[in-house]
């Protein structure tokens, strides 16, 4: 399988004197030396992406790229596929809980159509990227073709270039596509699919069980798919290949990537095998959000060498978990341009 995608280019963001500067800055706050924890980590690494000592994040975005899957039809999902169609109308109305942690964090909302099996009418907030219908059952042939992944990943670059701001989260809508990044977390990373495969929206031990069947079929039935696109385009969603282009985009542009769960860490591993040169770079990129309950979450973010900021069992999808991380963002980039140090505040050192 060949396809034609211009990787965007993601240059590494190493600075030592920025990271010594950023350090030092760290330090000399009025509080005793890594009191802050994670966010002093996290302060650092918003600096170094932003490129500055006293980073402000500014006109943050809410991606959320939607579609359908083929392989809903074999019952991996305890929902049925109308429910993809169905949630879009409930983000753009503003009662799904994206949209509505959006609203309260002051975070614009995007919603992409990449392939839902439904026809909207155009208004505010919807961006048209359709590739198709759903995508093909991957038990009876490759998801998408390879034209097909190679304008979603398109349609990824294309949207974020036309948002504003300097941070993306990401989020996303698809009954089954908890099943594609199973499979894509599988083969990318050579892992069983029963450590792989979870409850997704709520099914039962049995269903589970018969879930993972049908995905380790999946898997027999494309040995040949090996290359981290072909490995997409096999078994990937519409949705999950523009969130892996919007990726690389953002990373390109230096933006604040906020990763949500299970399916939006699913097309950053993809991002990241894309190109494995470029993968320590856009990974600097990446904040991880939280740590769900989905079962596989856990070897995704190993995959990923990934320490997520929250750990609150979610499992909704949509961005929801990147939504709630937010303020911690916001709180290190204000601690490290606002807090005083013991110099300016007059405050006295620890003794020597």
């Amino acid at each position: 399988m060949t396809m034609r995608f211009d990787l965007p280019t993601v240059a590494d963001l190493h600075d030592a004197a920025l990271a010594a500067r950023l350090q030092h800055k760290i330090d000399q706050k009025t509080k005793p030396l890594g009191s802050l924890g994670r966010l002093e980590t996290l302060a650092l690494q918003l600096g170094l992406i932003l490129g500055s000592e006293a980073p402000e994040l500014r006109a943050p975005q809410m991606l959320v790229c939607a579609g359908d899957h083929g392989l809903a039809a074999r019952g991996v999902s305890a929902f049925p596929s109308d429910v993809t169609w169905q949630m879009v109308e409930n983000f753009l109305a503003g009662g799904a809980c994206v949209s509505v942690l959006a609203r309260q964090h002051g975070i614009a909302l995007t919603v992409a159509d990449c392939g839902v099996r439904h026809d909207f009418a155009p208004r505010p907030g919807l961006v048209d990227a359709k590739v198709g219908p759903g995508t093909a059952d991957a038990l009876s042939g490759p998801a998408m073709t390879a034209e097909q992944c190679a304008l979603a990943l398109s349609n990824g670059v294309r949207i974020v270039k036309d948002l504003p701001g300097n941070a993306l989260l990401l989020g996303e809508m698809g009954i089954g596509n908890t099943s594609a990044a199973s499979l894509l977390l599988a083969r990318l990373g050579g892992l069983d699919i029963a450590d792989c495969t979870g409850a997704g929206t709520g099914l039962d031990t049995a269903a589970v069980a018969r879930k993972t069947e049908v995905l380790r079929e999946v898997l027999l039935k494309h040995p040949q798919a090996q290359a981290p696109l072909d490995v997409l385009a096999v078994f990937g969603g519409f949705e999950i290949a523009t969130l892996a282009g919007a990726v690389l985009q953002a990373a390109a542009e230096r933006r604040v990537i906020v990763v949500d769960g299970f399916i939006a860490s699913s097309a950053v591993l993809v991002a990241t095998r894309l190109n494995a040169h470029q993968a320590p770079a856009v990974l600097q990129r990446c904040v991880f959000a939280h740590r769900s309950g989905e079962r596989g979450h856990a070897l995704m973010l190993a995959q990923l060498q990934a320490q997520p900021l929250l750990d609150l069992g979610l499992r909704l999808g949509e961005g929801s978990g990147a939504a709630l991380a937010w303020p911690l963002l916001v709180s290190a980039c204000t601690v490290l341009r606002e807090m005083a140090s013991f110099e300016s505040a007059g405050v006295s050192e620890k003794n020597a």
